[in-house]
C-alpha cells in the first residue's frame, strides 16, 4: 500500500510538471513524516533527523566525484574543437562507404563517448556540427538529428559511463568491470547503427561518398591526434588498474584543458567560469536527484519491496531466462517515463537482488540496466538524446521520432542479444581482472 501511494505520487508530480528530484522526494519525505506509516514498535521522534543524514549520506562517496569531473571534461572537449577534429578523423576513415558521413559521425561520436561519459553531451557535441554538414551533403535534417541522438547514446555504454559509476556506488560492483562491460556493447551498437545507416543511404540516396586516400586518412589524424589521446589514457588508466575512475574523470579535466586551450586554442580562460557553471548545474541536478532517491529507496527498503517482488515472480514460476525478459521489458517502459539517474537510484536497490533469480551477475546485470536505459534516451516523453537533437537540428519532435524508430529497433536487437548471450558482456571484464 505505502509502495503503491510512493509510486502514484511520483508519477503525479512528473506529470505536473516538476523537477524530477522533487517529484522523487516529496512524497518520499511527506509519507515518513505522516503518522500510521511504520508500526507502532517503529520509534518515529528522530525521523526529521533520519531523513537529513539520509540526504547526506546518498552523495557521500568519492566514487561520485567522478559525475561533475566527467560533466566538465566533456564541455570542455565540446567547446575546446574536438568535435569536428574527431568528425573529420572518422570521416577519411569510412567516407568511401554508402552514406559514409552518417558512418563518420557514428565513428566520432564513439570516440567521444570514451571521453564525456554523458549521453546529452556527446549528442549535443556532435550535433551541433553533424546535422548542419549532413544536410549539406543531401541528407535528411530529420534522419541526420535521428542518427546524431541515437548515437549520442552510446555515450552511457561506451566507457566512461556516468550511469555506470551510479550504478557501481549503488552495489559495491567493480566500476572498472563494468566499464569493461560495455565496451564490447558499445561497439556492436556503434556497428549496428552503422550497417543501418549505410542500408538507408544505399538504398534512398542519401549524402555523397568520398574518395578513400591515405593522405587525407595521415593529415585527419595528425590534426585529430590529441583529441583521441583522451580515450586512451582514461580507459587505459582505469582499465590498467593505474588510476580509479575519480581519478580517470580528474585526468580528463587536466587533458581536455590541454588540448583546447594550448593545442586546439580555441578555449580561453575567461570562458572557463561560464563553462565550468554551466557543466556543474547538470552535475548538481544529478546529485540533488541521487540524495533525494536515497530516501525514497530507504523507505520502499522499509516496507520489504524486495521480498514481495521475489514472492511474486517465484509464485510466477518462470525460468531464468523469462524473469530476465520481464524485467527487461519492465525497464523498457520504465526508461520512457523516467530520466535515467532517477531509473537508476529508484529501481537497482529493488532489482539488484533479483539477479539470482534472472541467471545473470551483478556487473552483467548493471551494463544491461545502463543499455536499457540508454535506449530510454531516445524515446518521449523524457528522452533526452532525442530532445537534444530536436533542439540542434531546430525540428518538432514528431519528424524527428519518426526518423529514430529505425534506430531504436536495431538497440532492442543488440539488447536482446547483449541479454542472452553473455560473453558479449562478460568476456573482456574476465579477460583482464580475472
Amino acid at each position: 500500500m505505502i509502495v503503491g501511494l510512493l509510486f502514484a505520487g511520483l508519477f503525479l508530480l512528473i506529470a505536473l510538471g516538476l523537477p524530477i528530484a522533487l517529484a522523487i522526494g516529496l512524497p518520499a519525505i511527506g509519507m515518513i513524516l505522516a503518522p500510521g506509516v511504520f508500526p507502532p514498535g517503529v520509534d518515529t521522534a528522530g525521523l526529521g533527523q533520519t531523513i537529513i543524514q539520509l540526504l547526506f549520506a546518498g552523495v557521500d562517496s568519492f566514487d561520485l566525484l567522478a559525475v561533475p569531473l566527467f560533466m566538465l571534461a566533456g564541455s570542455i572537449m565540446e567547446r575546446g574543437g574536438i568535435s569536428r577534429q574527431l568528425i573529420d578523423f572518422s570521416n577519411s576513415l569510412v567516407g568511401w562507404m554508402p552514406g559514409g558521413l552518417a558512418c563518420a559521425v557514428v565513428v566520432a561520436s564513439m570516440f567521444f563517448a570514451g571521453i564525456s561519459g554523458s549521453a546529452a553531451a556527446d549528442t549535443a557535441a556532435m550535433g551541433a556540427v553533424a546535422i548542419p554538414a549532413m544536410v549539406r551533403q543531401g541528407y535528411p535534417a530529420a534522419f541526420s538529428a535521428a542518427l546524431v541522438a541515437a548515437s549520442g547514446a552510446i555515450g552511457v555504454i561506451i566507457p566512461p559511463s556516468i550511469p555506470m559509476v551510479i550504478f557501481g556506488f549503488l552495489t559495491n560492483v567493480s566500476i572498472a568491470e563494468l566499464f569493461a562491460g560495455g565496451m564490447l556493447v558499445g561497439l556492436l551498437f556503434g556497428l549496428s547503427f552503422m550497417a543501418l545507416s549505410v542500408w538507408m543511404s544505399a538504398r534512398h540516396g542519401y549524402g555523397k561518398r568520398l574518395p578513400f586516400s591515405l593522405r587525407n586518412v595521415l593529415r585527419a589524424l595528425r590534426e585529430a591526434v590529441w583529441a583521441l589521446g583522451a580515450p586512451v589514457i582514461v580507459l587505459g588508466g582505469i582499465l590498467g588498474g593505474i588510476v580509479t575512475v575519480t581519478e580517470a574523470a580528474a585526468l580528463a579535466v587536466f587533458y581536455a584543458l590541454l588540448v583546447a586551450m594550448l593545442v586546439n586554442r580555441q578555449l580561453r580562460w575567461r570562458e572557463l567560469p561560464g563553462l565550468l557553471v554551466e557543466s556543474q548545474v547538470i552535475a548538481a541536478t544529478i546529485l540533488f536527484i541521487i540524495a533525494m532517491a536515497k530516501v525514497f529507496t530507504w523507505l520502499v527498503a522499509m516496507q520489504q519491496t524486495t521480498t514481495m517482488i521475489q514472492g511474486a515472480l517465484a509464485a510466477l514460476a518462470l525460468p531464468p531466462a523469462g524473469v530476465l525478459l520481464l524485467v527487461m521489458l519492465a525497464l523498457l517502459v520504465i526508461g520512457c517515463v523516467i530520466e535515467t539517474t532517477a531509473a537508476l537510484i529508484l529501481l537497482v536497490p529493488v532489482l539488484a537482488p533479483l539477479t539470482g533469480m534472472m541467471g545473470v551477475d551483478a556487473m552483467h546485470f548493471g551494463v544491461l540496466m545502463v543499455v536499457n536505459l540508454a535506449i530510454g534516451m531516445l524515446t518521449p516523453p523524457v528522452g533526452i538524446c532525442l530532445f537534444v537533437a530536436c533542439g540542434v537540428a531546430k525540428l518538432p519532435l514528431g519528424e524527428v521520432g519518426r526518423a529514430i524508430l529505425p534506430f531504436v529497433g536495431t538497440a532492442l536487437a543488440v539488447l536482446m542479444v547483449a541479454s542472452y548471450w553473455s560473453p558479449l558482456i562478460t568476456w573482456l571484464p574476465g579477460l583482464i581482472y580475472r
